[in-house]
C-alpha cells in the first residue's frame, strides 16, 4: 500500500461511522415536508416507520440508503487492504463494518441519540462480507415476515441466523464474531419489540381490514 492508501485506511473507520450517522429516514421525511419522523409512529428513523408514516416509496429510498451506508465502507475497506485469509485484514474489515453500524445506532448528527435499530445497515455490511450469508438471512427474513406479518420478528429471526450463515459462507472466526456482535446489538435494540411480540401487541407490517 502507498502512503495515500495508508492514510485512507486509517481514516476509513471514522468515515464509516460518519456515513453510518446519516439518518436517511429523517432527511427523506423532512424533504417531503413530513417534519420530524421521530415524532411519528414508533419514533424510529428506519424504513419500517417511514413506510407507516410517510409512504412506501420513501421507505424504499430509506432502506436503500441505510443498506448503502453499511455496504460502501466495508467494500472500500476490502479494496484498500491486501486480500487474503489473514485475521488482521479480516479484523480491519469487521471493524469498519462495526463503525458504520455504530454510526446508525448512535449518530453523531443526532447527538448520539434516536438512532435506528441497524438491521438494514448490518445487511449492507453483510452484503460486502458474505453475500451468500445475506441470501440465507434474507430468505429467513422474507419467510418470517410473510408468515407473521411482523418486521421485528423477521429482523430477529434473520439476524439470529447471521453468525451461522457467515461461518458456513466464509469459514472465518473473525467475521463470525462480527456477525455475532452485530446480531446481539440488534437484538438489544429490539427489547421493546420483543416485549410487544410476547404480549401480542406488536403492530403488523400490513394492516388487514379484519384488523380494524
Amino acid at each position: 500500500m502507498n502512503r495515500e492508501q495508508w492514510v485512507a485506511a486509517l481514516l476509513l473507520p471514522v468515515i464509516a461511522y460518519l456515513m453510518g450517522s446519516i439518518a436517511f429516514g429523517l432527511l427523506i421525511a423532512r424533504g417531503l415536508g413530513r417534519g420530524d419522523i421521530r415524532e411519528s409512529g414508533s419514533g424510529n428513523i428506519g424504513a419500517t416507520n417511514v413506510r407507516r408514516t410517510v409512504g412506501t416509496l420513501p421507505a424504499v429510498a430509506t432502506l436503500t440508503g441505510d443498506i448503502a451506508k453499511g455496504f460502501l465502507p466495508v467494500w472500500w475497506a476490502g479494496m484498500l487492504i491486501p486480500q487474503g485469509p489473514s485475521p488482521w485484514t479480516q479484523a480491519y474489515v469487521a471493524l469498519v463494518g462495526l463503525c458504520a453500524f455504530a454510526g446508525h445506532l448512535y449518530p453523531v448528527f443526532l447527538k448520539f441519540r434516536t438512532g435506528g435499530k441497524g438491521v438494514a445497515t448490518a445487511a449492507g455490511g453483510l452484503l460486502a462480507i458474505a453475500p451468500g450469508a445475506l441470501g440465507v438471512s434474507g430468505l429467513v427474513f422474507i419467510m418470517t415476515v410473510c408468515s407473521l406479518n411482523r418486521v421485528s420478528a423477521a429482523s430477529l429471526a434473520a439476524t439470529g441466523t447471521m453468525p451461522l450463515a457467515v461461518w458456513y459462507a466464509t469459514g472465518s472466526g473473525t467475521f463470525t464474531l462480527w456477525a455475532g456482535v452485530t446480531a446481539i446489538w440488534i437484538w438489544s435494540r429490539h427489547r421493546a419489540n420483543i416485549q410487544r411480540l410476547l404480549a401480542g401487541t406488536e403492530p403488523p407490517l400490513w394492516q388487514n381490514d379484519s384488523d380494524g
